[in-house]
């Protein structure tokens, strides 16, 4: 099976629409950018699903990621739409399940769900949402999956969980995609996120690694599938990369200055996509060797459609 791609598209969240004053023009810069995607040939466009900028909160825009998201489905017509990754704690689970069925049949069935754990505690503080510790997020979010799949496939869905319940919750529509909406699970924490995968999930999505450590995920994540009976070539196995792309590896890595954020290792050649297209190339086959099956990058320059057209001539459609 050939390589996908996927694109996050520029939502603000990265400081990637500065510059741009007036919001329409801003939230038209965005849907340019997912039709471009659409008509180079990436596979797909994805939105993170945050209120205000990092690495520190600003007043630049940034725009949420639900509407957005079903925005963009009717501003597309090909390319699957998904997010990396909803925060489960933003919204209960059930209206989540309710929204992503609304928006799977107005995309005509292009919606991939992605939902994690959450953990921007200023997001969560400035919204006034409880900031619960990391072991409560993953229980919540065990429970969340289970209530979207019951709302995706019953007629009328009951569950009874620690933190959240639904009670004969009628969800019509449920959605185009058979037997259920796409459910893509963030995260590489290996006990408990990949185990979750294993039981629920039809995608995984685990980030900015290097190959060894892809390796090692994939790896854990077949021995829970061992463990509970499924089969791991069931579930799609999404990575997210920052991409710096450029003629010349010295501009690339000018452009990765803020990479440094998701990987602390300061290993940014390693754990990114930054170079020439050669370069990229090269790594995408080690991706793909690793065991990847769709890479999703992230542009900081995106906006400006150039590195985005580049990385489709040169990685894409060669």
């Amino acid at each position: 099976m050939a390589l996908k791609f996927g694109l996050l598209v520029p939502q603000g969240w990265q400081m990637d629409l500065v510059g741009i004053a007036d919001p329409v023009e801003a939230y038209e810069t965005m849907t340019r950018v997912a039709q471009e995607a659409e008509t180079l040939g990436y596979d797909s466009i994805w939105l993170f699903d945050h209120f205000h900028t990092v690495p520190t909160p600003t007043q630049e825009v940034t725009f949420e990621c639900w509407t957005s998201t079903a925005a963009l489905a009717r501003d597309t017509k090909r390319v699957r739409i998904g997010q990396m990754v909803t925060c489960n704690s933003y919204r209960n689970p059930a209206l989540l399940a309710k929204m992503a069925s609304t928006v799977d049949v107005l995309s005509h069935g292009r919606l991939d769900f992605g939902i994690g754990a959450g953990w921007y505690e200023h997001e969560y503080r400035a919204y006034g949402y409880p900031f619960s510790d990391g072991p409560t997020r993953l229980r919540q979010l065990r429970d969340a999956v289970q209530i979207l799949l019951a709302m995706w496939t019953q007629p009328e869905a009951a569950f009874e969980g620690k933190y959240h319940q639904v009670h004969g919750a009628i969800n019509q529509p449920k959605g185009v995609q058979k037997p259920h909406i796409p459910l893509l699970i963030g995260g590489a924490g290996e006990q408990v996120t990949l185990k979750l995968v294993a039981q629920y999930g039809d995608a995984c999505n685990v980030g900015h690694l290097d190959n060894a450590g892809l390796e090692r995920k994939f790896a854990i994540l077949k021995q829970h599938c061992a463990d509970v009976g499924r089969d791991y070539q069931h579930i799609r196995r999404t990575v997210l990369f920052n991409c710096a792309i450029a003629d010349t590896d010295e501009a690339a890595m000018a452009k990765s200055g803020d990479f440094g954020r998701n990987i602390p290792s300061g290993r940014l050649r390693e754990q990114g996509l930054i170079g020439t297209p050669d370069t990229i190339r090269r790594r995408l086959a080690e991706i793909e060797q690793a065991g990847a099956q769709e890479v999703i990058v992230f542009m900081p320059d995106a906006a400006r459609l150039d590195a985005v057209r580049l990385f489709a001539k040169e990685c894409i459609t060669r």
